[in-house]
């Protein structure tokens, strides 16, 4: 007679991954749910640069719904007996869509002060070497961003701490920013070679590698910086 152990069942390499795929297209479906009314007036108004001002409000929903994100794949579940990704991601929801606005809304405003320079350049008669130096700044505000939007999900700090610390571990753990770098170029890459529609698609294994990398920001913060 052969006996199976039920403290087994939901454990095994193909239940982990099945429960990896499950959690990815429901924080996904979540994700794109929460940002939908952004996003969908963003198809609205089109690619025109002098949107870009009007563009920006549709995108605050982001903020929050990329924060809850973060905060239900790190708590995901390796066992598909006990997997509850949606409720996960709507705790996630309802801790962090405050603390994810107020980074997030500074941090969106500048981003577009800085696209919209950019692409009127030739309009404000600055030199050259300007544009380069706007687009450093931009880069290295995404590169705060993706720590700040890390530690906010996953932290419960005040704004002006969780962006101290994101602007620390931005030089601190140069290998986690190289990370976050190529995460960006990947996804700036399938946006600009095939649709923004696929970098949208692809925003949950975009945060889980996120997470991934951030992973000695993480045990840092949580050894030295929470009681």
């Amino acid at each position: 007679m052969i006996t199976v152990r039920t403290s087994d069942f939901g454990t095994g390499t193909l239940s982990r991954a099945c429960a990896l795929i499950h959690t990815l297209l429901t924080v996904e479906a979540l994700l794109l749910l929460t940002a939908s009314p952004g996003l969908a007036a963003l198809l609205l108004l089109g690619p025109d640069p002098a949107n870009l001002p009007l563009a920006a409000p549709c995108l605050l929903p982001l903020g929050p719904a990329l924060s809850a994100a973060l905060y239900a794949l790190h708590h995901r579940s390796h066992d598909l007996t006990g997997l509850h990704p949606a409720r996960a991601y709507l705790r996630g929801l309802r801790f962090n869509a405050v603390p994810a606005l107020k980074l997030w809304t500074p941090l969106l405003a500048w981003l577009t002060i800085i696209a919209f320079t950019l692409t009127h350049f030739s309009a404000t008669g600055l030199p050259g070497w300007w544009a380069l130096l706007l687009a450093a700044i931009g880069t290295g505000c995404l590169l705060w961003g993706a720590h700040a939007l890390v530690l906010t999900s996953l932290f419960a700090f005040r704004a002006r701490d969780t962006a101290r610390l994101a602007a620390y571990f931005l030089f601190r753990h140069g290998r986690v920013t190289l990370a976050v770098v190529s995460l960006l170029v990947l996804t700036a890459a399938s946006a600009s070679l095939l649709t923004e529609a696929v970098a949208a698609l692809l925003a949950a294994p975009l945060l889980l590698s996120l997470l991934h990398g951030s992973r000695p920001v993480i045990a840092e913060t949580r050894k030295d910086f929470t009681a």
